[in-house]
């Protein structure tokens, strides 16, 4: 991955990759995320590695099959593999820590993101890219940013 580990995707996100693949021997991957403002994830699902969020600061709403809670500071939420979910910052945005499991969500964001040295207030998400290595990377997008999974897919019993 070289050294350069910060990177933005879009005006949206801005990730710090803590831990890669590489260095966990793919147990795990690490980063630092500050989502701005009320952005949104679209419904998607991860077929390969679970998520977990530590918000730091700021609110961070997760719609799942079952939940929707809103994460304060201190607070803890996982998202099992095939589990659809949406996210969303608050009004002042967010600040997590998230763990994936095994290791995937880094290298999504280290292949599609833009390194946040080379970032502007113009720097545009390649939505074309993001997709096809989304998908490549076992992820399933179900949904736009805006729609929750209730919409797309029945509450498991």
């Amino acid at each position: 991955m070289g050294e350069n580990r910060e990177f933005v995707l879009g005006t949206e996100l801005h990730t710090r990759i803590l831990t890669t693949a590489a260095e966990t021997d793919g147990r795990h991957d690490f980063t630092d995320n500050v989502q701005s403002p009320h952005a949104r994830t679209p419904v998607h699902l991860h077929t390969r590695y679970e998520e977990r969020f530590w918000v730091v600061s700021g609110l961070l709403t997760v719609w799942t099959q079952q939940d929707t809670v809103t994460l304060r500071s201190g607070d803890y939420y996982a998202v099992p593999r095939n589990v659809a979910h949406a996210v969303q910052a608050g009004p002042d945005g967010a600040r997590a820590l998230q763990i994936s499991s095994p290791a995937g969500f880094a290298e999504l964001i280290a292949r599609t993101g833009t390194p946040a040295h080379l970032a502007t207030p113009a720097t545009t998400l390649d939505l074309e890219r993001f997709m096809a290595v989304t998908t490549e990377l076992g992820d399933v997008v179900l949904g736009p940013p805006g729609t929750i999974p209730a919409d797309f897919v029945a509450p498991q019993a």
